[in-house]
């Protein structure tokens, strides 16, 4: 076979994109980021589909960190069928161990970037999840699923980088979940979860506000009757409010 020439490679270099999900831990307790894992996604297979995983630490002491269980959390991560190939936050102690792994140590977003091109391997570290967020590129928007039939209590719909319209009503004990935004054409009793991947710019939109839990990029609250004037059972809206006080569920009446 001959040698390819200073004018002729056998291969091109090019820019390339990829959406990662970043996620932020708040401790290495395996068994509690387990339970904490099963709690949040263990109904919904296919809410991480081999996506590019980023493993952001930065929340954590440098002696938590150093003592992360890494085979067991590769395990578990890739249980729910995450492909991790970065790491943010670790020590210099323990920079040249998680290299060996496969990982990238994440100083920059195009660190991670440059990771998923050359084809990083899996490895991981872990923690109880706190948010989640996409980071770099977008993919091209989905059009919204729409689902025209009423949920029942037990039944969950998951529109994956995408939008949600109900057309029917969402009974209490249902769970609606997007990546985008919420829209319920009826009344909402159930629970409803935008932005599920850390979208902090979803909203939740009900002609009937009735939800028995709103959470928006991982912003939970259980309603209990805590509403604002004017948003119990009308046409209303919940948006996520980030300050440098903190981030809070927001929620007004739309009027028609």
């Amino acid at each position: 076979m001959p040698k390819p020439s200073s004018e002729n490679f056998c291969f091109d270099i090019k820019s390339s994109y990829l959406s990662i999900v970043n996620l932020v831990f708040q401790t290495v307790d395996v068994p509690l980021i387990a339970a904490d894992l099963d709690r949040r996604f263990g109904d919904v297979a296919d809410f991480f589909d081999d996506d590019a995983v980023s493993i952001d630490l930065t929340a954590l002491a440098l002696s938590d960190v150093s003592s992360v269980d890494w085979v067991t959390l590769l395990a578990l991560l890739r249980k729910y069928r995450m492909h991790p190939v970065a790491v943010r936050g670790v020590g210099p102690d323990d920079r040249a161990m998680i290299q060996s792994l496969g990982l990238v140590i994440q100083e920059t977003p195009s660190q991670v970037t440059s990771a998923i091109a050359s084809g990083a391997s899996d490895s991981a570290v872990g923690g109880t999840v706190s948010a989640i967020d996409a980071s770099t590129t977008e993919p091209a928007p989905l059009g919204a699923l729409v689902i025209d039939k009423p949920l029942r209590s037990g039944q969950r719909v998951y529109a994956k980088g995408r939008d949600l319209v109900m057309l029917a009503m969402v009974n209490a004990g249902a769970e609606v979940i997007a990546d985008g935004h919420i829209h319920v054409y009826a009344p909402l009793r159930g629970r409803a979860i935008a932005g599920a991947r850390g979208n902090q710019e979803a909203r939740i939109f009900a002609l009937g506000f009735s939800p028995e839990l709103i959470s928006i990029a991982g912003v939970y609250q259980s309603i209990d009757g805590d509403l604002p004037k004017g948003v119990e059972s009308q046409v209303a809206v919940a948006s996520l409010e980030v300050s440098e006080s903190g981030e809070r569920l927001i929620y007004k009446p739309i009027n028609r």
